[in-house]
């Protein structure tokens, strides 16, 4: 019984680690990978997909916004992020913390609070199926 547990442990990691991507939305110091795409069967036309976001230390994304038909929950996995949604408080996030962004948020801030340690989020979308950009850089 535990072998077979190992087998789909082990398979689902591999699988995993063979989809992933980088995508856009990076800036300095920031490393970011779609990890999970997944259509919903019951919700027709969206899908949800996983987003881990890499920040070497002082790194950080550039301000964004993503796909208005976007309701993304985010928890941090390492470290600790800054963050700032639309005109709302600079906030830190520790490890095993979360927030979540609106669909036509805009997110300000989003950086390592660290310039010493690395930082890691994972950000899971649930998003239009047909929508494959998922970060578009704040106009100027």
């Amino acid at each position: 019984m535990a072998k077979s547990w190992a087998c789909i442990v082990l398979t689902a990691l591999l699988s995993a680690s063979a989809m992933a991507h980088d995508t856009p939305g990076g800036g300095e110091g920031a490393k970011v990978t779609l990890v999970y795409d997944h259509e919903l069967p019951n919700v027709p036309g969206k899908s949800m997909r996983g987003v881990l976001v890499e920040y070497a230390p002082g790194g950080f994304s550039e301000g964004h916004t993503h796909p208005t038909s976007a309701f993304i929950y985010a928890t941090v996995l390492e470290g600790a992020i800054r963050s700032q949604v639309n005109d709302g408080p600079v906030m830190v996030y520790k490890a095993g913390e979360s927030f979540s962004e609106l669909p036509g948020d805009r997110h300000g801030v989003s950086e390592n609070a660290s310039k010493t340690h690395p930082a890691k989020l994972l950000a899971v979308f649930v998003v239009d199926t047909a929508q494959q950009e998922l970060t578009f850089p704040l106009k100027k």
